[in-house]
């Protein structure tokens, strides 16, 4: 199911698609509903993910462990092999995936696992594909104000001391950052947009750490 409608005041148009991208043959609908409507594929951006639980690694069930990786890894992988055929059909491309500075934390050691392999995913594919005109890059945002998700990260409530784990999270975040801070989602979006772009034509296998100075 999808909608076409315009994009306000860029002159464009916007397919909008509903898909389980943890699932490779709804991936793969996407990438090909996109070049039915559009003819080609010039830009990836890869930004799902994120955390679902917060807690000590001995604390989580084996199926707790695999919905994380499932999450976090291969929505990424899926989309990137989805779309990569019609990049390098059409001798351009440019990937970004968005992983984490999660990679070196606490209290979420799967999710940290599967945005270490977003991280492997993104050199390896770069290096397939730098000679075939399509460009492979990374951003690994720390700690970043966002407004509340519509969807909970799980749907249980947490508990006195799952907060408690979750401030952990928080309270090392902004430690390691030289900026002491949280980001914002526009700073975040710049680093992006700035891979997806002709300015960065001689960058790939990149992943740029964006989190104040924490390099992840």
């Amino acid at each position: 199911m999808h909608e076409l409608r315009a994009l306000p005041g860029a002159g464009g148009r916007v397919l909008t698609l509903t898909a389980d991208l943890e699932k490779f043959a709804d991936c793969s609908a996407v990438m090909a509903a996109t070049l039915e409507r559009f003819g080609r594929i010039d830009i990836l951006v890869n930004n799902v993910g994120g955390t679902i639980w917060a807690k000590p690694f001995e604390h989580y069930a084996e199926a707790e462990i695999e919905a994380e990786v499932r999450r976090s890894l291969f929505p990424t992988l899926w989309c990137c092999r989805a779309a990569l055929p019609a990049m390098l059909e059409q001798g351009r491309g440019a990937i970004v995936n968005v992983s984490s500075i999660a990679t070196r934390s606490i209290n979420r050691v799967p999710y940290g696992a599967a945005k270490g392999g977003v991280n492997a995913l993104t050199a390896c594919l770069a290096f397939e594909t730098a000679q075939r005109g399509v460009r492979v890059n990374a951003t690994a945002p720390g700690g970043t104000e966002a407004p509340p998700r519509r969807i909970p990260r799980n749907a249980a409530p947490q508990s006195e001391q799952e907060k408690a784990w979750y401030q952990q999270i928080v309270d090392q975040t902004v430690e390691s950052s030289l900026m002491k801070r949280y980001g914002t989602i526009d700073e975040q979006v710049g680093a992006i947009l700035f891979l997806a772009s002709d300015e960065a034509a001689y960058i790939t296998g990149v992943t740029l750490p964006v989190g104040g100075g924490d390099l992840g």
